[in-house]
């Protein structure tokens, strides 16, 4: 066993204070595992696109009570270098050890002498946004790993002040990481102190307000299906549906409860197979007109409606985001804002922000760059997350974007429309747009690299068939864009393909979108269905290793 390797690991031992790490690794020394000890101990977590996330376990490359401790006093040096008197309100939501680490974090922050509110009990992520600014706080912590699989957990970091409680970007970034290292230079573990404040309920009732004004009057007896998946957002949607005057769900109740294992959604994301099948079965049993679903943190909406033939179509986050686009820019008085999305999603939604005259932004990859887009209406990215209430949270939330697409299913069910009219609607007016992804998970993180590489250095001609056009490296930057590690291919036919490492997960993503405006629907249906299908077939083809 390297030497290196056991001295990071016994001098781990020596500080750990949670005896199921203390097992853990105690267990990887007995058994001399060079390369689980490597992978705990080569490298550490950093933020990506939602902060840090990784698997629960021993060692800087997990997520554990060390680097919670470690990062929450890192975090109170950061914030002295901002403000003279720092705040930070925290919050967690029901994951394993999300309690824990909470309670670490505003106990670490409180000893570093900042002013620490903590919520009382497990909430929704958006709940914890809307509190950074509700509380004029210096930032906000959020213990959650979202809708990755029940072993892992995270550490989201909004900031307050001039930020406006938008997640962390470049260079504050690079900025926590250096004082991250300096904490982590020194050793042992930092000082803790019980001097935090418990949050009322009053403050989740100033959310639960804020939010149910968004159904701006609407009434109704709608018939659909509501699922929190195993997370913590059935409590909250309740308490806004109450005070919005909006019909109750029929809730799917095998994954009603909290639960960190999650066991009828191993990959808790509403837009895996299979996640919805409880959902469309307690559809059919209700005869319901609408399913939705938030992630486990209820920062993300999923929406699904009949399709036609008695199943159920399951809308892309690009088509959620059009169909929220549309209704909050038709609905505006005046023009002047910004619709904004990442340079993943779809092209549609400049289309529709042309239309009503909005100005449009796009952003890099993730809602930490979409927040901040200047005079922010609404923003989306494909991954089902969406901004529809900037002045309440300025980050993604599931549980207003639920609210809007409620109100207008109610709104339109009046008029004996549906969603999907609506839908069709938008097509006629600004084309068909369809997208799609492909992932390629790796076990080795260089294998990503090598790719990237590749597509530099031998850039292909056609993708699909479809003939390359432009290739926009941003990882120099682009378009104003800070530098990001993505490839944008523009395609004959009006086609795109962007490529770029997950921020996440060990991934390579690719984001393939269509574009048809024929003169009927079946024959823009047709030419996107033909673009896509070669278009899919390519990518496969350009990431696949064997190609090299």
């Amino acid at each position: 066993m390297s030497g290196d390797l056991r001295a990071a690991a016994e001098a781990w031992l020596a500080i750990d204070p949670d005896p199921d790490t203390v097992a853990e690794l105690r267990g990887l020394l007995d058994a001399r595992d060079d390369a689980a000890l490597a992978d705990r101990f080569g490298a550490r977590l950093e933020f990506g696109t939602a902060g840090l996330r990784g698997a629960l376990g021993a060692g800087p490359h997990r997520m554990n009570r060390v680097v919670v401790l470690r990062t929450s006093a890192a975090l109170a040096r950061f914030l002295a270098t901002r403000t003279d008197r720092p705040s930070v309100v925290v919050g967690h939501d029901a994951r394993h050890k999300s309690d824990v680490f909470a309670r670490d974090a505003a106990e670490a922050l409180a000893a570093a002498g900042v002013a620490v509110t903590l919520l009382p009990r497990a909430l929704p992520t958006p709940v914890l946004a809307f509190a950074v600014r509700d509380l004029g706080a210096s930032a906000g912590v959020m213990i959650t790993a979202s809708h990755n699989p029940a072993p892992d957990n995270g550490y989201k970091l909004y900031l307050g002040g001039p930020d406006a409680g938008s997640q962390l970007v470049s260079p504050d970034d690079g900025r926590m990481l250096e004082q991250i290292d300096a904490v982590t230079a020194e050793g042992g573990l930092p000082p803790r102190s019980a001097a935090v404040t418990l949050a009322g309920d009053d403050l989740v009732g100033r959310y639960v307000t804020a939010t149910a004004r968004l159904a701006a009057g609407v009434h109704g007896d709608l018939a659909w299906v509501y699922t929190p998946m195993h997370g913590v957002g059935l409590a909250t949607v309740r308490q806004v549906l109450a005070a919005a005057g909006l019909p109750d769900p029929v809730v799917v109740l095998s994954q009603a409860d909290p639960d960190p294992d999650f066991p009828t959604a191993p990959f808790p994301n509403p837009e895996e197979p299979g996640t919805l099948d409880a959902a469309f079965a307690a559809a059919r049993e209700s005869h319901a007109v609408l399913v939705l679903a938030n992630d486990p943190d209820a920062d993300r909406l999923a929406v699904a409606i009949p399709d036609g033939d008695g199943g159920w179509r399951r809308l892309s986050g690009n088509e959620t985001g059009l169909l929220l686009g549309w209704t909050i820019a038709s609905t505006t008085g005046a023009a002047g804002g910004t619709l904004a999305t990442s340079i993943v999603s779809t092209p549609g939604l400049e289309r529709i922000a042309d239309r009503f005259g909005f100005l449009f932004s796009r952003t890099l990859t993730g809602f930490k760059w979409i927040s901040r887009a200047p005079a922010l209406l609404f923003g989306f990215e494909e991954a089902l997350g969406y901004l529809v209430d900037p002045d309440t949270v300025h980050d993604k939330d599931g549980i207003s974007a639920l609210v809007v697409v409620l109100r207008e299913a109610a709104r339109l069910a009046a008029e004996g429309r549906t969603l999907g009219n609506r839908l069709a609607e938008i097509e006629a007016a600004i084309g068909r747009f369809d997208s799609d992804q492909i992932s390629l998970r790796v076990a080795d993180l260089a294998e990503i690299d090598r790719i990237m590489a590749r597509l530099r250095d031998a850039p292909p001609k056609d993708v699909g068939g479809l003939a390359v056009d432009s290739i926009d490296d941003l990882r120099d930057g682009a378009e104003g864009l800070p530098p990001s590690d993505v490839l944008r291919f523009a395609l004959a036919g009006g086609a795109r393909l962007v490529v770029r490492p997950s921020g996440t997960e060990p991934k390579l993503k690719a984001y393939l979108d269509v574009w048809s405006e024929a003169a009927t629907p079946a024959a823009r249906r047709a030419e996107t269905d033909a673009k896509l299908s070669a278009l899919r077939e390519g990518t496969h083809a350009l990431l696949t290793p064997s190609s090299d």
